[in-house]
Order: structure tokens, then sequence, then C-alpha cells
């Protein structure tokens, strides 16, 4: 295991990467959790915001995103007017075209997350190893397969 070279909070393995908010950045703004971690499927970042700042308004060109509120509480307000508070575990998802701003508007720093992509859902594909099956039956309440 390794860290990263740019950010040498962040812990590397033979096919995952850990690190936290703090291993990737200080100061407010932009936490670079794609560059930071080696993600390469989707982008993502955690933003963090004073209390009464704003991003401005904005849009992409191809990219749906999905914002999800760690700490403080946000206000988006969308192009057509409408303005949703979201507070800690709330989650909000916008089309690339539409356009939104997101603002600030707790008395604390304000922490999201924002995931990028397009072209879809992969579909559903974890997989279990070998030897663990049962396990997780059991784990679950699952009955075997073998005995239905």
């Amino acid at each position: 295991m390794e860290a990263s070279a740019d950010y040498p909070g962040v812990t590397q393995g033979e096919g995952y990467a850990v690190g936290s908010l703090d291993d990737l950045g200080e100061t407010p703004g932009f936490r670079k959790i794609r560059k930071g971690l080696g993600v390469t499927a989707f982008g993502v970042n955690a933003i963090v915001m004073p209390p009464g700042i704003d991003s401005g308004f904005h849009y992409h060109d191809t990219q749906e995103e999905l914002y999800f509120v760690h700490r403080g509480t946000i206000e988006m307000e969308f192009g057509d007017g409408s303005v949703h508070t979201l507070g800690e575990g709330a989650m909000a998802r916008v089309d690339a075209a539409t356009v939104r701003k997101v603002r600030n508007v707790g008395d604390v720093d304000a922490v999201y997350v924002c995931a990028g992509g397009k072209d879809g859902y992969v579909g559903r594909d974890g997989r279990v190893p070998e030897g663990e099956e049962q396990r997780l039956r059991e784990l679950h309440g699952l009955k075997d397969e073998q005995s239905q």
C-alpha cells in the first residue's frame, strides 16, 4: 500500500484507494475525490461551502449529476424558479441541461458530494467471491438454494 503523490493522506492498494475529506484539502471549495482516489468511471467531488456562499447558476452539456448533502444545509434553486432546501442526508438528481445553483443557507460549512456521469446505468453487476455465498445467506436470513 502506498500514498498518492498529490494526496499523501490517501492510501492506494491493489484495486482500491481510501482517504478522508481532509486528505483532499483544507480550505473551502472543491475536494477532488475523482483525482484523489483515482476514480475513472464517473466524476465525483466534495464541495465545502461556507455559510452564505452560492455556486452561481450552471448546467452541463452531457452529465447528469447526483448531489448528496453530508453536512449542513443547502438550498438548490433550479432554472424553473423552484427552490428546495436539503439537509444532512438529503439528495437531488439533476439532468445535465437543467440550470441549477447551490447555496449554503446554514450557519456552518456545508459539505456536499456531487457525482456526475453519462450514458446510463450499467446494471447490477455485483458478485460474491467463492466461499462467501453461505456466510452471506446466513447473515441475511436467506435459505440455501439447494434446500428450496
